[in-house]
């Protein structure tokens, strides 16, 4: 259940959450002791969260193997079955020739060797479950034979103070007096999580060692996957629907899609073949080749009817490889013109893009199909990345959501009206996810 979370990208044991460090005035040894009592205050909590961790490893370990036993039986049984088939084809064929008393004497062959290779694949099944009881119960004794590795967060005034090797250093000598424990940087079995800031100091575990942001089934990431999990969230998608993502950069947004709403009818386009490529390879490695089509088209001259997409959900480029400017508006006027009256258009959006959004009263470019499409050359050239092999930008951080106040103050652009916006935490830089119906036809 836990891995099947979608919003999450990491899951901790918590072992201990406190008050923040007050920094100011301190020595830093008065500090290191308060950052080494974490450990050595109330080892209890440590050792509950140390089993509860190692019960989830055991668990999840045990039905991995009997997962793959109950593979090797399948392929067993179907081997088994072939040969019998191939038997019965050979028996049939002997009966022709063979008098009735040769092909009886075949058959109780037959049945020999039928009992016999069952009678094998029991005794081989006991032996593999009675190893995986005794690997486990081995692993359950050596719980104090640990090697960890701890990784720090420090912002704020601490995060001025020390660094997070500092911290590291701190607490992993604490870990190693106080429980025995040795430190290994390179593969340790257990991970240790800090993060020390002006609001708490909290200590756990990764449940995972994989985050769960890590999807399997996306060979190359693009945009987070559970940034692009939340915005499909948003976008209410039925099954039915006609999901568009007209920049779609390495398929991460469709992905996530249909991945959770199957049934629907998915559409990517990019202006960049590299990117499609990549989408491809990423359709392939999940499954998706018949759910989702492909277009290398611009997103200022979508190839679809004017009110014919129910859905768009997209991630608009920005950074230094991207230069859309004042075009941002440009790409809303085609995602407007091909969005059919009460469809929904999800974003995301830079502090740039956003800002630029909220401050338009009216704009001066009429909304209508006509001039969607456009064959000025500044504006296509603003389209394309610089980069021809660049891939798409990468989030670094958790999906920090916060609903804005000020949306009864931004004016619809255009038809499309203003519903949700979130603050999204994108490690260095913040971006917005914001939804917005259409009211009207674009033509009115």
């Amino acid at each position: 259940m836990l891995k099947e979370l979608k919003s999450a990208e990491r899951l901790f044991l918590l072992i201990k959450k406190q008050f923040p460090l007050i920094v100011s005035s301190v020595s830093k040894g008065k500090i290191f002791n308060e950052m080494q009592r974490l450990i050595n205050e109330d080892p209890g909590s440590w050792l509950n969260a140390i089993s509860i961790w190692k019960n989830l490893l055991e668990l999840n370990a045990k039905k991995e193997k009997l997962s793959q036993r109950d593979d090797n039986q399948l392929k067993r049984k179907v081997g088994e079955n072939e040969i019998i088939i191939a038997k019965k084809l050979k028996i049939e064929q002997m009966q022709k020739i063979e008098e009735n008393r040769d092909c009886q004497l075949g058959k109780q062959i037959e049945e020999q060797t039928l009992e016999q290779r069952d009678f094998t694949t029991k005794r081989e099944n006991f032996q593999e479950g009675f190893q995986n009881d005794t690997e486990i119960a081995t692993d359950t004794r050596n719980q104090n034979d640990l090697t960890f590795r701890v990784s720090c967060r420090c912002s704020g005034t601490v995060g001025k103070a020390f660094t997070a090797q500092e911290v590291g250093k701190v607490i992993g000598i604490a870990l190693m007096k106080h429980f025995g424990w040795k430190a290994d940087l390179r593969n340790p079995k257990l991970e240790i999580f800090i993060h020390l800031n002006d609001i708490y100091s909290v200590v756990g575990i990764p449940v995972f060692r994989v985050p769960l942001a890590s999807r399997a089934y996306i060979k190359t990431a693009g945009l987070r996957s559970t940034i692009a999990w939340a915005m499909a969230s948003l976008a209410d998608i039925k099954a039915g629907a006609f999901v568009l993502d007209p920049m779609c950069g390495l398929g991460t947004i469709l992905l996530e899609a249909a991945k959770e709403w199957p049934d629907v009818y998915y559409v990517g386009a990019d202006v960049s073949d590299s990117q499609l490529l990549g989408t491809w390879d990423n359709l392939k490695a999940a499954g998706l080749e018949d759910k989702i089509e492909l277009l290398q088209v611009s997103v200022i001259e979508l190839p679809l009817p004017s009110e014919s997409v129910d859905i768009i959900i997209s991630d608009i480029p920005f950074g230094k490889k991207f230069k859309l400017g004042e075009d941002i508006k440009r790409i809303l006027q085609e995602m407007e013109r091909v969005l059919h009256v009460g469809g929904t258009i999800v974003l995301l959006l830079s502090e740039d893009h956003h800002r630029r959004l909220t401050d338009c009263k009216e704009s001066s470019i009429p909304f209508n199909s006509k001039d969607s499409h456009t064959d000025e050359p500044g504006i296509k050239k603003c389209l394309i990345p610089e980069e021809k092999t660049g891939t798409s930008k990468t989030v670094s951080t958790s999906f920090e959501a916060s609903n804005h106040k000020f949306l009864d103050k931004m004016s619809p652009f255009g038809s499309l009206v203003p519903v949700e916006c979130y603050k999204v935490s994108l490690g260095k830089t913040d971006a917005f996810i914001c939804k917005y119906k259409k009211s009207h036809s674009s033509g009115l």
